[in-house]
């Protein structure tokens, strides 16, 4: 009973001076936000690609009495919200299992184009926009994610609207319109080191792109891409966090992505 007892009042103690016990959430004092558009039927992907198909395998009541509901999915590995592993186009690098949480976990920059994207839907992202930026806010600290904002997520799941074509196939890929990064703003990013590279349209690259020279050149350095992004707009220039966690798959050239965007209240 005395080994009990002391036992007993070793545990209350060892809780009231442990601080992870009663600390705040992480994310108190945080808006938390979430950066995925919704996977089902009216989920976007290239044209080349088959759409995602959910199917039911089982809904209703067991022979057991209890309720029971089950589905099926089937989708591309590059598609709505989404990581893009750096092995999607530069071989030997990182597929998606393989990609440091180190990266997907960090300060997020974004970096508002808006404006130029309205007036121009193949706006690729310019040196002098970052230049801007790191006027306004400081310097692009190493390690953060840089996430592009267009204000095209405004037109999800309008695939022409967001995409400049409703055509799939090889048809729909010759008319797509978007905007997307720069080589040169994609070499200015490595140069500052940063973790990942994001934008709210389909491709890191803008439509018309031929060679995807971005995706070669980023990806080249084990730099992962997030596309589909949705809801920047409510994230702040600088001061918010992006977790951005996708499925684990083995070998995954992509996966689908489910990130949130933590900013300050």
């Amino acid at each position: 009973m005395k080994q009990t007892t002391v036992s007993a009042a070793l545990l209350v103690c060892m809780i009231s001076l442990n601080p992870a016990v009663h600390a705040e959430l992480p994310w108190t004092g945080y808006e938390v936000i979430d950066m995925t558009h919704t996977f089902d039927g009216k989920t976007i992907y290239w044209p080349t690609e088959d759409g995602f198909e959910l199917t039911t395998g089982f809904e209703g009541q067991t022979d057991g009495g209890y309720y029971y509901y089950s589905n099926h999915y089937a989708a591309a590995d590059h598609g709505g919200t989404h990581l893009d592993a750096p092995r999607h186009f530069a071989a030997g690098k990182h597929t998606a299992e393989q990609v440091p949480l180190s990266q997907l976990m960090g300060a997020a920059c974004v970096i508002d184009v808006s404006s130029q994207a309205a007036a121009d839907r193949d706006y690729r992202l310019q040196l002098s926009d970052i230049e801007q930026w790191e006027t306004d806010n400081g310097a692009i600290p190493a390690g953060c994610i840089v996430l592009m904002r267009t204000g095209f997520d405004a037109f999800w799941p309008d695939r022409e609207r967001y995409m400049g074509t409703d055509k799939l196939g090889t048809e729909g890929v010759a008319e797509l319109h978007f905007p997307g990064f720069s080589e040169e703003s994609a070499r200015a990013l490595l140069n500052r080191k940063v973790a990942a590279i994001g934008v709210d349209t389909p491709s890191v690259d803008y439509g018309q792109s031929k060679d995807f020279i971005v995706h070669q050149v980023v990806y080249k350095q084990n730099i992962p891409g997030l596309e589909n992004v949705a809801n920047l707009s409510r994230l702040p220039a600088t001061g918010a966090y992006v977790i951005a966690l996708p499925m684990k798959i083995g070998g995954g050239s992509g996966a689908p992505l489910r990130i949130i965007g933590l900013v300050p209240n």
